[in-house]
C-alpha cells in the first residue's frame, strides 16, 4: 500500500481520492510514521482481526493444567526444606 507524506496529500487530495474510489488505498503518515489509511467506504477492511478461541475444538487442555510442574517450581523455590 502506498504511503504519502502528508504534505504532498495536502498538494494532491482530489487525484488521492479519486484513486481511492477506484480501490487503490494509500497511508497518510507524518514524519514517516502512518497515521491514517484512505480507502473507498464500501471497501472489505483488508486486516483479519484475530478473534478469541480461534482454535477451539483442534487443542486440548489437561484437567491438571493450572498444577503441572507444580513440585519442581516448589523445589526450585525452596519449598521443600
Amino acid at each position: 500500500m502506498r504511503t504519502i507524506n502528508i504534505r504532498e496529500a495536502k498538494t494532491h487530495l482530489s487525484k488521492l481520492i479519486d484513486q481511492a474510489v477506484r480501490g487503490q488505498a494509500f497511508v497518510i503518515a507524518k514524519a514517516g510514521k502512518p497515521l491514517v489509511k484512505v480507502c473507498r467506504l464500501d471497501a472489505a477492511d483488508e486486516t483479519p482481526r484475530q478473534r478469541l478461541g480461534f482454535l477451539a475444538g483442534q487443542i486440548e487442555v489437561p484437567d491438571d493444567f493450572d498444577r503441572m510442574g507444580e513440585a519442581h517450581i516448589a523445589q526450585l523455590f525452596g519449598a521443600d526444606e
